[in-house]
């Protein structure tokens, strides 16, 4: 009899993710989840990589794990940290509707 086991929908599409880019996926998702509150990590670009697709993969990572990161670019290097959580204010940005008269 196969036995079963609950897990997260994150943890099924990073376990069945396959090929290179798989590879590179899981490497950023291990640097994003080494970050506590009020920490912050920082990338430099390996050889042969730009500092862009450091900063691009490891957006994409966040954006697969469903976390929301800020990251800046200085020189050679990728600084990044957890963006805090904002309290709604219960203003609605733009233009405000026009009134039914």
């Amino acid at each position: 009899m196969p036995s079963f086991d609950l897990i997260s929908m994150e943890e099924a599409m990073v376990k069945s993710a396959t090929g290179k880019r798989a590879d590179i996926a899981r490497e950023y998702l291990g640097f994003i989840e080494q970050l506590r509150s009020g920490w912050a990590g920082k990338l430099q670009a390996g050889e042969g990589e730009s500092i862009t697709a450091v900063r691009r993969r490891l957006t994409s990572a966040a954006k697969f794990a469903g976390r929301s990161i800020v990251s800046k670019r200085v020189d050679d290097e990728v600084y990044f940290w957890i963006k805090p959580d904002m309290p709604a204010t219960g203003r609605r940005r733009g233009r405000p509707p026009k009134n039914a008269v």
